[in-house]
């Protein structure tokens, strides 16, 4: 069981990883995961725990994005139809895949990101939808495909690779691009990533409200602060964010 110090401190990184995390596209895990296992919680235990506590985020990213109703039905179906299998996939092969070189791996792809962005100066700065038919949309489905894989399979920042992704190939401006991360990955990959180790692992309930408080609070504030601010804001965010994460990673 966790005090009320462990909670309040639960509840202010939940908040911090969850706020950022709705600005930027992705990046909870930053945080997030790390403070569970600082705390004192397993590596397969804070997974699960961390999974669970971020289907909030996409709870209060959804109370906010909804409101400017940017989502198109088909292209929803899109990323669950492709996404949704390789979350399950992953979910369930992660804990036989050693830690060290699992998050080695996503730091450096995750600075990449970040240094890419910044040298993109008009990446996601603008809306042009393309490859949405025919062989191309097949190519996008398995980026899709592995994205998910990502994100059921090692928790911290795969959400950021959900939105280059939408941004880079499917041509979505960064508004968009995290409104849909936040919503679909954030809501429902993570909500299936959970059932999923949850069934394979071990839950700390008791740690969740702290935990689901801040989620909701950060994350609905956090898409507020993104809407109000805009494209250009939020491709710093994620550029900070996804530097930041690429070096804890590696680093870490």
């Amino acid at each position: 069981m966790t005090g009320l110090l462990d909670q309040f401190v639960l509840f202010i990184a939940s908040f911090a990883a969850n706020w950022f995390s709705a600005l930027s596209g992705g990046g909870a895990g930053l945080i997030q995961f790390p403070m569970l296992i600082f705390l004192g919680l397993p590596f397969a235990v804070a997974l699960a725990t961390h999974k669970v506590a971020s289907v909030a985020l996409g709870l209060g990213a959804t109370l906010r994005h909804l409101k400017n109703n940017q989502f198109e039905r088909r292209f929803s179906l899109i990323i669950l139809g492709a996404g949704l299998p390789g979350v399950v996939l992953g979910a369930s092969v992660i804990l036989a895949i050693p830690p060290k070189l699992a998050m080695f791996a996503l730091g450096v792809l995750t600075f990449g990101l970040g240094i890419y962005s910044v040298f993109k100066p008009k990446l996601g700065m603008d809306y042009a939808p393309r490859n949405q038919s025919g062989r191309a949309l097949l190519i996008g489905m398995l980026g899709l495909f592995v994205v998910g894989f990502l994100n059921g399979s090692v928790t911290s920042g795969t959400g950021l690779f959900l939105t280059i992704w939408l941004i880079r190939y499917f041509g979505l401006d960064y508004q968009r691009a995290v409104a849909y991360t936040l919503v679909l990955c954030g809501l429902l990959w993570n909500g299936t990533g959970a059932l999923v180790l949850g069934y394979l692992g071990h839950i700390a309930w008791d740690w969740m409200p702290a935990l689901l408080a801040g989620s909701i609070l950060g994350g609905y504030l956090g898409s507020h602060i993104a809407i109000k601010k805009g494209n250009l804001w939020i491709k710093r965010a994620f550029e900070i964010v996804t530097i930041l994460i690429g070096l804890k990673l590696i680093w870490g």
